[in-house]
């Protein structure tokens, strides 16, 4: 939830739109949203707002973005792979919630992949751009959570038990996600229109 709050915070900040105040409550729509729609869509009070934690933990990366910002910059690699280690963490445990829930296992799925891309997705449609889940120019980011879910649900359909499905789900999820960010993996994109810029060459290791 911090790394999600940090970068829904250096999002805002790069964008140049929004002050302080704007930079806070999107750092904690990145970190909070997706379980807040998770909860709303299974019925149940969110889970976020039944433990101060949460919101503490959100509330406080987003002012520390702001007050450091371009010295998180030779971070960036770091942040994005404590991004990818957050999805991970969300898709696994908002599927599992949804299971115990009792929902279908397609459903489940959606809703383990919303966990993980719905507050990215409200940060962005709040500051009126294509959501990054559904832009051709972004890497991989619904497609591994939508894996890590799966792996889930799969394995509770079929009767596993013991914690290794989450761990086998968020493995999946973040092998995606860092090699999306390492070779640059995209989505397939329709055909026609203008193409995306040319990806940057692979940083160095």
């Amino acid at each position: 939830m911090f790394a999600f709050a940090v970068d829904g915070a250096l999002t805002a900040i790069r964008s140049g739109r929004v002050d302080i105040v704007g930079v806070v409550v999107l750092g904690v729509v990145t970190a909070m949203g997706g379980g807040v729609i998770r909860d709303l869509l299974l019925g149940v009070p969110p889970a976020t707002f039944q433990d101060w934690r949460y919101l503490a933990v959100a509330m406080s990366a987003a002012p520390l973005a702001f007050l450091l910002d371009r010295r998180l910059d030779h971070l960036a690699r770091p942040i994005a792979l404590a991004d990818a280690a957050g999805l991970s963490l969300f898709c696994v445990t908002g599927a599992a919630k949804a299971v115990e829930a009792g929902i279908g296992p397609v459903q489940a799925i959606v809703l383990g992949g919303i966990t993980g891309v719905g507050g990215g997705t409200l940060r962005d449609v709040l500051m009126d751009r294509v959501p990054t889940v559904l832009s051709r120019d972004s890497h991989l980011y619904a497609i591994p959570a939508l894996t890590g879910a799966a792996v889930v649900v799969v394995a509770a359909v079929a009767g596993a038990a013991g914690a290794w499905p989450a761990f086998a789900g968020a493995a999946a999820c973040f092998a995606l996600r860092a090699g999306s960010l390492r070779y640059r993996w995209r989505a397939p994109a329709p055909r026609g229109g203008s193409p995306p810029p040319p990806a940057a060459p692979p940083p160095a290791d």
